[in-house]
């Protein structure tokens, strides 16, 4: 054996040697299929087919791919079938496969794809095959194949089912898992028919194909574009949805059930529940849905035998995108798909999955804490306790312990990640360490610091100066970018959620800002990002958070050195007065020919979201101006006295209702004790009248003295 081996060697060293000096073409050719029939039978070794490419180069078999004319009574692709031999011979070798001279054949493989196939020229597919493959695992692979046209060929392939036409999909299947948004960019329509294929076969499907087809489909499943928003791409959903609905009401073996539930999860994720369709059937597929998704979260952490549960992350995170659904669904007041009944029942059910969900935390060991099954775990956590904040109650506050140390760990050891992407729930596969568990915890923490034990939880366990710091992490990525601030909306969300968490800590542990030293950095950076933050129009929810909070903290802080006289602090102040003063305006009454008050048209779109932010902050200025003896004079240079005195008088007194003048009256009456030049001013704009019109008792009598 050995011998016919290395007499085998020898052959081809004489055959390469003829090649190098061959002197016309029947020389090189006789020589070349010795080659070939060396390269295709498999005998050579990593070394021997280098030295194939050492010999030959790409010259050669770019000649061959050109020629036009076969020998004397070869078929017509011989030459180009010798060629591809010796490039997929060459691709073998990764530094060859990622060569530029590989690279710009990839038209001319993809060519040989989509044209006819005959008995005689499938040995060229394998061999395309075989170098497209090798491409795809090479660094710049991937993104050559898409830019050159692979994607819309290797769709072609498989579509006119011709022969290797499964290599198309395991290729297909590549590429997306690699560079999915660029091929779905590049190459909609040529995947949604394929998409369309699979659907239709997933539909008809009566044997174990269907099950197998629930492993591919979601990598033909995009987050964007969205298939709704396209009639072919709403047809797979239709389709899809009728054949999980076959499957989910069968009868399933958990090697059936897992993937289907993964599959459900993928179009949840992409489509949110706009893929399944209203009416009794649609809500009855729903409610199953999220049912089977809480059993298989309840038997898997019920309790977790480690083994067990290592294997089931993949479709219990999937299990957690659907129970999320079944929590959004549940609150859903507009067009909702769940009955109140089915909302009820729902909601028991879940909050026993939760109650599995936190049993099993409460088992994790510090050294499984990098694993992103965790963070998916925390992650569902946070948005039910955003939701539902008087089931499980007791154990979610002694589950807070845990909940504040690993959001502590994951931010302190990673980059924080507001300006991170977060791995995708359905995938716990080498997403890497996900840090911004905050983001998902703050809702729920929001809630909890509203009441006593939870709150005396979170402080004893460092949440708030945690929750400093996080603060100030999140404003740097929100202004990071140029022209900052940027829309960002989950940091700027959860800089307003925050902010939501620091006004319940003012108002029910004001000894605590006042003795935690991470509140005076807070207040220092409040004070210089209002100013910054009020001139942009898109923020002006986040601007009405942070001068509530910053008004609200300076109360307690007014000795503090960072609001001590300092120009930041009187900036502030300024841009707080500018942004209470502007709410206000006087508009045509509908209902009379005279004036009435009204939101200010820029205000307006968020007045919903900032209504009672601007009452509190009206209230916490009214409680400042005693205590800053410059204020009154801020108030005065902005000119709101005689803006307000303006606004008072033109519009009827039946339009501003109570809860308005209450506001009015309590910064007037503030800067008229403090400030004689504010109530000189009042007065000399008709204060007296129009105080006694709207019924400000305590304004008149502060005006009547001297």
């Amino acid at each position: 054996m050995a011998s016919d081996s290395a007499g085998g060697h020898s052959t081809l060293k004489r055959c390469l040697g003829v090649l190098r000096d061959a002197k016309n073409d029947s020389e090189q050719f006789a020589a070349l299929l010795l080659v070939t029939k060396a390269v295709k039978a498999g005998e050579l070794d990593a070394k021997t087919r280098r030295q194939i490419f050492d010999a030959i180069g790409f010259t050669f078999p770019n000649r061959l791919l050109t020629s036009r004319q076969p020998p004397a009574g070869c078929p017509e692709d011989t030459f180009r079938a010798l060629g591809l031999t010796l490039l997929a011979c060459f691709c073998t070798d990764p530094e060859l496969a990622g060569h530029s001279q590989i690279l710009n054949k990839i038209p001319t493989f993809n060519d040989i794809l989509i044209s006819p196939c005959n008995p005689d020229s499938t040995s060229m597919i394998d061999d395309v095959y075989q170098c497209l493959s090798a491409v795809m695992a090479t660094t710049r692979g991937p993104r050559e194949l898409v830019t050159k046209g692979t994607v819309s060929a290797l769709c072609q392939a498989y579509l006119n089912g011709s022969y290797g036409s499964d290599r198309a999909l395991t290729l297909l299947l590549g590429l997306l898992a690699i560079a999915e948004t660029r091929c779905w960019q590049r190459d909609a329509p040529h995947l949604l028919a394929v998409l369309s294929k699979l659907s239709n076969d997933f539909l008809k499907a009566e044997d174990m194909t269907k099950f197998e087809l629930c492993e591919v489909l979601p990598n033909f499943i995009p987050l964007s574009p969205p298939l709704t928003q396209d009639s072919q791409g709403c047809e797979c959903l239709h389709r899809l949805y009728k054949g999980l609905a076959n499957i989910l009401g069968s009868k399933l073996s958990q090697s059936q059930r897992d993937p289907a539930l993964k599959l459900a999860a993928c179009l949840v994720q992409a489509c949110g529940s706009e893929w399944i369709p209203a009416g009794s059937a649609g809500s009855k597929f729903l409610a199953l849905l999220v049912n089977l998704a809480c059993v298989e979260v309840r038997l898997t952490l019920e309790e977790p035998d480690p083994l067990e549960v290592e294997g089931k992350k993949e479709v219990v995170t999937a299990c957690y995108v659907l129970i999320e659904t079944g929590i959004q669904e549940c609150l859903r007041e507009e067009k909702p798909l769940l009955e109140e009944v089915q909302k009820m029942q729902l909601m028991r059910i879940m909050e026993e999955a939760f109650g599995a969900v936190i049993f099993y935390l409460r088992q994790v060991k510090q050294e499984e804490l990098q694993d992103p099954f965790i963070f998916a775990s925390v992650r569902i956590l946070g948005a039910w306790m955003a939701e539902e904040t008087s089931s499980l109650k007791q154990e979610i506050c002694e589950l807070l312990p845990f909940l504040v140390g690993y959001a502590k760990k994951l931010f302190k050891e990673g980059i924080p990640a507001g300006s991170l992407p977060q791995p995708e729930l359905v995938s716990t596969e080498g997403s890497g360490l996900p840090q911004d568990a905050l983001r998902f915890l703050l809702p729920g923490f929001c809630h909890l610091t509203a009441e006593d034990r939870p709150r005396d939880i979170l402080i004893s366990e460092g949440a708030p100066a945690l929750l400093c710091e996080y603060f100030l992490h999140q404003w740097e990525v929100l202004t990071s970018k140029p022209g900052s601030p940027t829309p960002l909306t989950s940091t700027e969300m959860s800089l307003q959620t925050a902010c939501g968490i620091f006004l319940n800590l003012v108002v029910t542990a004001p000894d605590l800002i006042r003795r935690d030293k991470t509140f005076s950095s807070l207040m220092e950076l409040l004070l210089k990002a209002l100013p910054l933050l009020l001139p942009q129009k898109d923020h002006l929810v986040l601007a009405a958070n942070i001068a509530t909070l910053g008004l609200m903290m300076a109360r307690i802080l007014v000795s503090s050195a960072v609001l001590r006289d300092t120009q930041s602090a009187k900036d502030f102040f300024g841009a707080a007065i500018r942004f209470l003063s502007q709410a206000h305006t006087a508009q045509a009454d509908p209902g009379s020919e005279g004036l009435a008050v009204a939101v200010s048209p820029a205000y307006a779109s968020a007045w919903a979201d900032i209504h009672e932010l601007w009452f509190l902050g009206m209230q916490a200025l009214a409680g400042s101006i005693p205590l800053f003896p410059w204020l009154p004079q801020a108030v005065l240079q902005a000119q709101w006295l005689e803006n307000l005195s303006e606004l008072l008088t033109r519009v009827s007194p039946a339009s501003v209702d109570f809860e308005l003048i209450t506001a009015f009256q309590g910064v007037l009456v503030e800067l008229a004790r403090a400030s004689r030049p504010c109530r000189d001013i009042i007065l000399s704009h008709q204060g007296g009248e129009w105080a006694n019109l709207y019924g400000m008792a305590a304004l008149e009598q502060c005006l009547s003295e001297q």
